[in-house]
């Protein structure tokens, strides 16, 4: 187990939410905000003790900065295409998880992979390529799109796990368990408007057992801990709305379900 070096309390951008209250239309033409959120002034993460970096984990770190960009800018050209809430709403989310992961790369002085560069550019030829052919099998239709953004979760849900069991850091640690949580929920918003358009999505990156079980288990809300908890607070995890919100299962999804939001609330 780590020691920890010094404590660092850096203002940032980002902050981890103490919960999460928010549904939004998933059909075209849909855009209502519903409920409300809650967010702390600073980052959660700055507050967690600083605590030495191995290569594994400022590999993971730098990792998983492209790898939300992917989703979000994946997600930002389909919606420019298809014009979906679905997309415009997770690609806001998909933005603070990238912001949480900046968070850590600033406190742990490493070098942002993708710094200065813009939408649909990487540092990384494997996030090139993905993009290259994700946006690319997007165009096809509506339900291809909505499948490679389960795809895209798929993934996410896969690297974020392993990169879970391979750090003991309760900042990354705290980031990641929100990330893979939102993650979850972004599954769970896909895999139901494929589900209402008569379409099912095939698991590419986890096993096809690990995917039902997600998308057939309930809505999960709120910030959770670095053991993957909920903490308690407003908008906690629960209250029995099931895997694809309250109401209708096919309209209405909870795109912020992801435990992080930036401090302009």
């Amino acid at each position: 187990m780590k020691t920890f070096k010094r404590s660092q309390i850096i203002v940032t951008t980002i902050c981890i939410m103490f919960g999460v209250n928010t549904a939004l239309a998933a059909g075209p033409g849909f855009g209502n905000h519903r409920g409300s959120s809650a967010c702390l002034p600073g980052a959660i993460v700055s507050q967690l003790p600083y605590e030495e970096l191995s290569q594994q984990e400022q590999d993971g770190l730098l990792k998983m900065r492209e790898e939300e960009k992917l989703a979000r800018d994946v997600y930002m050209y389909l919606n420019d295409l298809w014009q979906d809430a679905v997309f415009s709403n997770i690609s806001q989310s998909e933005q603070r998880h990238m912001d949480a992961v900046a968070a850590l790369i600033s406190k742990y002085n490493l070098q942002d992979p993708v710094a200065n560069m813009g939408p649909g550019q990487f540092n990384s030829a494997e996030m090139q390529d993905l993009y290259n052919s994700l946006t690319q099998k997007g165009t096809a239709s509506l339900e291809e799109a909505l499948m490679v953004g389960a795809t895209i979760e798929d993934l996410d849900i896969k690297d974020l796990e392993e990169l879970l069991a391979a750090t003991d850091n309760q900042d990354i640690q705290t980031v990641y368990q929100n990330l893979v949580k939102g993650s979850r929920n972004h599954l769970r918003a896909f895999t139901a408007r494929l589900a209402a358009m008569g379409d099912t999505y095939t698991a590419q990156f986890l096993t096809q057992d690990q995917v039902d079980t997600i998308i057939n288990s309930p809505w999960e809300r709120g910030r959770v801990d670095k053991d993957g908890n909920t903490v308690a607070g407003p908008g906690r995890s629960g209250g029995g709305h099931g895997a694809m919100g309250r109401g209708n299962r096919a309209n209405f999804i909870d795109m912020n379900g992801d435990g992080i939001c930036d401090n302009r609330q």
